[in-house]
């Protein structure tokens, strides 16, 4: 089990924690593998697939500005007992206890040259509202994350105070996004296989990539096993049967 002396005062005081080489680098190669058959369409994605950038116009033609797939678990199913589910689920259980449980998964790819920032957000934006709000997003880098491809920034505490008004960002609505600056805020490059841990409600954005190289990462989010029950039961499922963004602010 990973050693977490002091990271759980840390999240509770930051709403974020960085955690070293989740995966190694052998297992890294295998999930890309697995994000190269979902990107190049060999494995169809279908609705689960999306520009989360297309509230800007295309900066390359053909090319999603930010590739998104819901639910990388359902085209994939052996996601769901390999190495970073896995070590993720064992982490958030020591750090908010044993009845966390996999709510959903995403693929985000930030292509070379996309230069699309994702906006300042936080994630309870997106989500319903509910009586025990634990949940932590795993943010795992399979490309080394930088500050030129786009690399995680956080607002320290932010999690601790009321939500922000989140508005539709650009025309076509591809994402939330609420005020927010890098000056409020602390990046944290990472190596390939390190990741993050956030709090639903810390606010936090990247840049985009102006690199010649991809910015590939897997985001897997875990909430206590009662909450993604009354989820379902209200019928949210973060897009598993619809794919539609939602604003509750």
């Amino acid at each position: 089990m990973m050693e977490l002396a002091g990271k759980g005062l840390d999240l509770e005081r930051d709403g974020y924690i960085a955690v070293a080489d989740l995966l190694t680098a052998q297992e890294v190669a295998w999930y890309l593998e697995c994000y190269g058959e979902i990107l190049s369409g060999e494995i169809e994605a279908g609705q689960w697939r999306s520009d989360l950038g297309s509230g800007e116009p295309l900066k390359q033609a053909g090319v999603e500005n930010i590739t998104q797939v819901m639910w990388p678990s359902e085209l994939i199913p052996e996601l769901l007992t390999s190495p970073a589910h896995v070590r993720a689920l064992e982490i958030v259980r020591q750090l908010l206890g044993d009845d966390m449980a996999f709510d959903f998964d995403m693929l985000i790819d930030k292509a070379p040259g996309t230069e699309t920032p994702t906006p300042f957000h936080q994630d309870m934006a997106y989500w319903i509202d509910l009586p025990d709000r634990r949940a932590l997003s795993c943010w795992l880098a399979l490309d080394e994350a930088t500050l030129d491809n786009g690399c995680m920034w956080f607002a320290p505490g932010s999690h601790r105070l009321p939500l922000r008004k989140h508005r539709w960002h650009g025309k076509s609505g591809g994402a939330l996004e609420c005020d927010g600056s890098e000056a409020e805020c602390v990046c944290v490059p990472l190596k390939p296989g390190s990741c993050t841990f956030h709090n639903g409600g810390v606010v936090h954005y990247s840049r985009g990539n102006s690199t010649a190289g991809h910015r590939r990462a897997l985001i897997i989010n875990f909430r206590p096993e009662a909450m993604i029950r009354l989820e379902r039961e209200r019928g949210f499922d973060h897009g598993k049967t619809r794919n539609v963004r939602e604003n509750r602010t």
